[in-house]
């Protein structure tokens, strides 16, 4: 759960990229696993940085009140409170998507490009 965190530095210009491109299409009307899906993707890009973690976890919040949601609802509150300070701290499980399901502490395999996204930004993922 220690990732190696880059302290007081931007998000690198194509992590940028690739997290506002989920972000958008969260946010953005469509079916409800998509944007679930580039929620939780937005979620793994960000952990590493207070403030697009905490945003993530607000997209999600509005996601699971759209739907009803009322324990995917509560658990993103609680999330919103502990993003920032985990994210500051460095600790955060790599690879959790951030929902309610999956625990607050659970590390989970990351897949697809990002994986190849945060190495390239100078994240440093446990094996």
């Amino acid at each position: 759960m220690d990732s190696v965190v880059p302290r007081r530095t931007p998000m690198p210009a194509p992590l940028l990229q690739a997290f506002t491109a989920e972000m958008a299409i969260a946010r953005a009307p469509g079916p409800a696993p998509l944007r679930w899906q580039a929620a939780e993707r937005a979620h793994i890009l960000s952990q590493p940085w207070p403030w697009p973690h905490t945003r993530t976890h607000a997209v999600m919040l509005r996601l699971a009140l759209r739907e009803r949601d009322v324990r995917e609802a509560l658990g993103q509150i609680v999330r919103l409170t502990v993003a920032a300070p985990g994210s500051a701290a460095g600790k955060y499980p790599d690879g959790n998507t951030g929902r309610t399901r999956a625990g607050l502490t659970t590390p989970m395999p990351i897949r697809g490009d990002l994986p190849d996204l945060l190495r390239d930004a100078g994240i440093a993922l446990r094996p």
